[in-house]
């Protein structure tokens, strides 16, 4: 397996051949999903409905609807965190370059499954892979063909689904389009503010 200890961030990320990062994912994907604790944790991450509330992840799925989708956003993200701890396991730890470009409906999932930390951490121990994510390191960006994509394609022997993975500029031209209709109910910047006092039913 070849590693990148001299180098950092996005450029040890692109050191790495693609295949051996999914061989690595593969294998922790397996080990996660061969845990005891597997179908517990699936259930608590995709019951998360009515305490959850995302205005720019999965809404920007068409039709969005979280009991159809869940289960196959569940798939993309438990995919994408054993690709990102297979890059942070073979560049050393690096965090940065464990961040790998992601969907932004994707991502939104891989935030409720590192919502579940007591069964997230145990299984995390018990199965030895490590669990990669850091919110100040992660970019908007993604894009069909990128490295994630090929390492993606190299583990799952598929494209990712086009419903859930969307590109950089779709996804610009989606959040404009959420941010128009935050706007007519009162939720500016899409849902990071209002004006709602409460004071009036």
């Amino acid at each position: 397996m070849t590693h990148a200890p001299s180098l950092s961030g996005v450029a040890a990320r692109h050191a790495l051949d693609p295949q051996e990062v999914a061989d690595l994912a593969n294998e922790y994907h397996r080990r996660f999903v061969e845990h005891p604790d597997f179908e517990k944790f699936r259930r608590a991450t995709t019951m998360y409905v009515d305490c959850w509330a995302s205005y720019t992840g999965y809404p920007l799925i068409a039709e969005w609807d979280l009991e159809k989708d869940k289960e196959a956003l569940f798939t993309e993200a438990l995919r994408v965190l054993s690709l990102k701890a297979a890059v942070f396991t073979m560049t050393n730890r690096d965090s940065k370059a464990a961040e790998l470009l992601v969907s932004l409906p994707v991502d939104e999932m891989t935030h409720a499954m590192i919502a579940q930390p007591t069964l997230w951490v145990k299984m995390s121990q018990d199965t030895g892979v490590p669990i990669v994510h850091q919110t100040d390191l992660e970019e908007l960006g993604w894009n069909p063909g990128d490295f994630t994509t090929q390492c993606y394609r190299a583990a799952w022997n598929e494209e990712p689904p086009a419903r859930y993975w969307i590109g950089a500029e779709e996804t610009m031209r989606r959040l404009a389009l959420l941010e128009q209709h935050h706007e007519r109910a009162g939720m500016h910047r899409n849902g990071r503010s209002h004006e709602i006092n409460f004071a009036v039913a």
